[in-house]
């Protein structure tokens, strides 16, 4: 007899989804028990490492990963990494266990009240009605998820799997084609406006390459932008890089606060949004995004961020078809077109010279970088990240959840490919590890770091034993300076002391080690050159992570 989980195994078998990552309830068993030998189950000690760890995979493979949560108690300790993957726009399958249908009125022990537990963070939450229409729902959250670029939470009754399934209609297509066309008198009003354009800009989003083919979404904003001669910013707090932060055009990170933000794009009197919202801010300040005169254009496939972006002219479409087409159609005399690259205003930001183009041990450090440490005293964050640019592989794919470093790992680690900058755009901690691990299981060929601060890693630490059971070589590299060093300048910028104290005897080596991962303690410089030479060159290959807990001092001088 053909089952409600024989039937869905082959819906995952057609979409890839062979890879389950969770951890183990009761009201899941009967799903799990006894997997078929083409379907993998990866264990994670917490849901939060579940979910993190499936939004790796996911970025990596740039297709939905599967994973499994259990009822209530799952679910909810996976919220803040469902509304991660959501606000990264991470399309995930995730079934979540629900308690026997045939008591669910009674509410045994157990019983989840599901459906609204993440909130408006799902692209769509499926508690199929029958049994039957269990296999249709999975199928269709592979396509909401791919649509929408966010999880799908399918709830399944314990009972469900074991349900008969024979002749039963499958309520989802097989296959689903989505054209990225965009026609030429669509494009007609973007390419007067950028036409007519005195000193265009570009912001550059995680949506430039996301779900794309990451790289011709690159390539093609990369010709753009050189058809436009113009600068090229990223847009702030954004999940991933845009465009290749070593290229000459690339004019740094945009300011997330609306004085700083008008200063930056000052001069410009169209400014084109590419993948990005207009435009992701942080503190509150009044007044307009950008100054009269100022006409602002949006490309995105995202609707939600259309719909909200006060933007004279949006595209809801693919970013790079969008982009591609647009370089055909922009004329080459156009004054954007004739101005060169070498006459760009920085708009207020560094020019990109300043940016170093690591690796290259013989260049000379980036501007406003103190000098290495006197012996005996401690390292700086810019200290470590500066010696980690200078060794990184140019196709590294790294992960950072370090806010109070932030500012120096854009400054000195330019992302050389899509992959080069990850991070948690919804802002909450708990991202870099566990996604790092998911990200090398889906790319073992390629050398992964997570930069991480201490109180961040706190958060996902329990990933680092899935790390070492699976053999997955990533890096991590542990910034420890004791304390929540941005909540602190925030507190002090408050005006009041903060309540919290610092946790100084927390020894992130000590519990790496507990969960199985190797892991070294780093205090001075020569340590971290030492570790840096032996690790970085062979990171590709490695098939054990490792841990470095490197001992930082606060910046006297940083700002949130």
């Amino acid at each position: 007899m053909t089952t409600v989980r024989d039937a869905t195994f082959d819906v995952l078998r057609r979409y890839g989804l062979t890879t389950v990552f969770g951890n183990p309830g009761s009201t899941e068993v009967t799903l799990l028990t006894g997997l078929p030998d083409d379907l993998r189950f990866v264990l994670a000690l917490h849901e939060g490492s579940v979910v993190g760890m499936a939004t790796g995979w996911a970025i990596g493979n740039e297709a939905p990963a599967l994973a499994v949560l259990h009822t209530t108690a799952g679910l909810g300790n996976a919220v803040g990494a469902i509304a991660t993957a959501r606000v990264n726009r991470v399309p995930l399958v995730i079934l979540v266990g629900q308690q026997d249908r045939r008591h669910l009125a009674l509410e045994p022990f157990l019983t989840g009240h599901l459906s609204g537990l993440a909130g408006d963070y799902p692209v769509r939450v499926d508690q199929p009605v029958r049994a039957q229409d269990v296999p249709g729902a999975v199928a269709r959250a592979f396509h909401e998820a791919t649509t929408f670029r966010g999880p799908a939470l399918v709830v399944v009754p314990m009972d469900d799997w074991e349900a008969p399934f024979s002749g039963e209609t499958v309520a989802a297509p097989a296959r689903m084609l989505r054209p990225a066309g965009v026609s030429d008198d669509d494009l007609a009003p973007l390419v007067q406006l950028l036409s007519a354009a005195r000193s265009p800009a570009i912001v550059a989003g995680a949506g430039a390459g996301a779900g794309t083919g990451a790289g011709a979404g690159w390539d093609a904003l990369v010709a753009l932008a050189e058809r436009l001669g113009c600068p090229v910013f990223q847009e702030s707090f954004g999940g991933r890089a845009g465009f290749p932060q070593d290229h000459p055009q690339y004019a740094g990170v945009l300011p997330a606060d609306r004085v700083r933000l008008r200063e930056a794009l000052a001069g410009h009197d169209v400014v084109l949004a590419v993948g990005a919202p207009v435009f992701r801010q942080y503190p509150y300040a009044p007044g307009p995004l950008v100054a009269a005169g100022t006409s602002i254009a949006v490309i995105t496939d995202d609707p939600a961020e259309a719909h909200r972006s006060p933007a004279d002219l949006a595209y809801l479409a693919s970013p790079s078809a969008v982009c591609a087409r647009l370089t055909a159609l922009l004329p080459p005399s156009s004054p954007a077109a004739d101005r060169a690259p070498a006459e760009l205003p920085a708009a207020g930001q560094a020019p990109a010279s300043d940016i170093p183009e690591p690796p290259a041990a013989e260049r000379a450090p980036a501007p406003n970088i103190p000098e290495l440490p006197p012996a005996g005293r401690p390292l700086r964050a810019a200290h470590v990240l500066r010696e980690l640019a200078r060794r990184l592989p140019a196709d590294t794919v790294l992960v950072e959840e370090t806010p109070s470093s932030r500012p120096d790992l854009h400054r000195l680690v330019p992302a050389r490919t899509p992959l080069g900058f990850l991070s948690a755009a919804m802002g909450g901690l708990g991202f870099a590890v566990p996604a790092a691990v998911g990200l090398r299981m889906a790319l073992p060929d390629r050398p992964v770091v997570a930069v991480v601060g201490d109180g961040s890693a706190l958060y996902g630490v329990h990933a680092l034993w899935s790390a070492t059971h699976y053999r997955v070589g990533a890096l991590f590299v542990v910034l420890s300076n004791g304390r929540y060093a941005i909540m602190d300048r925030l507190a002090d910028k408050q005006g009041g002391k903060a309540p919290w104290p610092p946790f100084t005897e927390v020894d992130m080596g000590g519990l790496a080690r507990s969960l199985g991962c190797p892991a070294r303690r780093v205090d001075s410089y020569d340590e971290l050159t030492a570790a840096l030479d032996e690790v970085l060159p062979s990171l590709a290959a490695r098939e054990e992570p490792l841990l470095l807990d490197v001992t930082v001092t606060v910046d006297p001088d940083f700002q949130p």
